[in-house]
C-alpha cells in the first residue's frame, strides 16, 4: 500500500481510457500523455495501459508500506526519497518500505506519470481506473488517502529483488538503463521557450475559413493560455475566422481534434474532450504528437504543420514499432 501525505496538484488515477461509452456521451479520459502512461508502465513490467497516477505540474508525497519497483515518465519532475536525490527519470527504481517519495515541480512539460509495478487497484467504474471527476468517476488524490497496489509481474519481481539486493541499507536504488526520451517524456516544452512543432492533419472544414486565416494556421505559432485543462488545450494567437458566418451541426470529436469557436482561438481537445461538438474542425492532430500538446505548460508556443494522411499512419507505425523493441528490451533486462 501507498499512503498520500500530499497529494501535489490535480494529481490523479488514469490508465489507457474508458471505452465503449461515447455513444452515451461518456468521454474516454485516460492518462493526457499516453506515450508517458505506457512507457511508464513497460518500465516497471505492467501491462501497457495499468493505472498510474498522473501528475500536473507538482507532484504528490506518498509513503510506502511495502518494498516496490516505480518508474518515473511524462514531464521530468524533482524526486528524492526521503532526503536523497534526485532520481533518474525514465528508468525503474527500487523503493523500500516505509520509505516517502516526494515529487516536486516539472523541470519542463506539464504531466509526470508514477507507475508503480503491480498498478494501482482501485475501483474501475464503466471498465476504467481513470478519474473523470465531472461525473463523479473517482476523484483527484488526496491527502489521507491509501492506494492498494496489485500483484507485481514476474519480471518486475525478479528486477525487484535485484536492485533490493544491490542498495544494501539505502531506501532506494535504480536500475543502470532507462528509455529513450522521445517515448518517456515531453520533447522541449517549456514556457516562453521556442515553439514545439505539432504535425497535423487538415480537417475537412479548412476551407471554410477565410484564405488568410488558412495562411495563418501554419504560418505562426499559438501560444497556451492558463484555461488549457484536461479537456482540452485552448491558445491564443492570429484570429482564425470563417469566410461566411454558418452554424454547423453537431458531430463527433475525439483527442487531437482542433475546433475553432467563435472568437476564432483554436482548442486541441485532450483526454477528457467532449464527445460531439459543433465548432468547425480546422484539423486534427496526428497521434504521435498529440502527447506534445498534453505537455505543454500555460505560456509555452505550438506551432502546426501539415501532413497527410498517409504520414500520419506511417509515423504511428513507426512509434508502435519503437514501443514493441521497448517492451521487448525491457522484458530482456528483467529476466537477466
Amino acid at each position: 500500500m501507498i499512503a498520500v501525505i500530499e497529494p501535489g496538484l490535480r494529481s490523479a488515477l488514469q490508465d489507457a481510457g474508458r471505452f465503449g461509452y461515447r455513444r452515451i456521451g461518456v468521454p474516454a479520459s485516460g492518462a493526457a500523455d499516453a506515450a508517458a502512461l505506457r512507457a511508464a508502465n513497460l518500465l516497471v513490467g505492467n501491462a501497457p495501459g495499468a493505472a498510474c497516477i498522473e501528475t500536473t505540474l507538482r507532484g504528490p508525497t506518498l509513503r510506502f508500506a511495502e518494498d516496490a519497483l516505480v518508474a518515473l515518465t511524462g514531464a521530468p519532475l524533482a524526486a528524492r526519497i526521503d532526503s536523497d536525490g534526485p532520481l533518474p527519470h525514465a528508468a525503474p527504481f527500487f523503493v523500500r518500505a516505509g520509505a516517502t517519495l516526494t515529487l516536486g515541480g516539472a523541470a519542463r512539460g506539464l504531466r509526470g506519470c508514477v507507475a508503480v509495478a503491480g498498478g494501482f487497484a482501485a475501483p474501475a467504474p464503466l471498465g476504467s481506473r481513470s478519474v473523470y471527476a465531472p461525473a463523479g468517476l473517482g476523484r483527484p488524490l488526496a491527502a489521507g488517502d491509501v492506494l492498494s497496489l496489485g500483484a507485481p509481474s514476474a519480471s518486475a519481481q525478479r528486477l525487484l529483488r535485484r536492485l533490493r539486493e544491490g542498495a544494501g541499507d539505502a531506501a532506494w536504488a535504480a536500475a543502470g538503463w532507462r528509455a529513450a526520451a522521445d517515448l518517456a517524456g515531453p520533447a522541449g516544452s517549456a514556457a516562453g521557450g521556442a515553439p514545439v512543432r505539432v504535425r497535423v492533419v487538415p480537417g475537412r472544414e479548412l476551407v471554410l475559413f477565410a484564405p488568410a486565416s488558412r495562411e495563418a494556421l501554419f504560418a505562426g505559432a499559438y501560444a497556451v493560455t492558463p484555461q488549457a485543462d484536461r479537456m482540452g488545450c485552448r491558445l491564443r494567437g492570429e484570429p482564425l475566422l470563417l469566410a461566411q458566418p454558418l452554424e454547423l451541426v453537431s458531430e463527433a470529436v475525439a483527442p487531437g481534434t482542433v475546433q475553432v469557436p467563435p472568437d476564432g482561438q483554436p482548442i486541441v481537445l485532450l483526454a477528457d474532450c467532449q464527445t460531439t461538438g459543433g465548432y468547425p474542425r480546422i484539423a486534427h492532430v496526428a497521434a504521435v504528437d498529440l502527447p506534445l500538446v498534453a505537455q505543454a505548460p500555460p505560456g509555452s508556443r505550438l506551432a502546426f504543420e501539415p501532413i497527410g494522411m498517409e504520414e500520419a499512419d506511417r509515423l504511428h507505425a513507426r512509434r508502435e514499432r519503437d514501443f514493441a523493441l521497448l517492451a521487448a528490451a525491457l522484458e530482456a533486462r528483467m529476466r537477466q
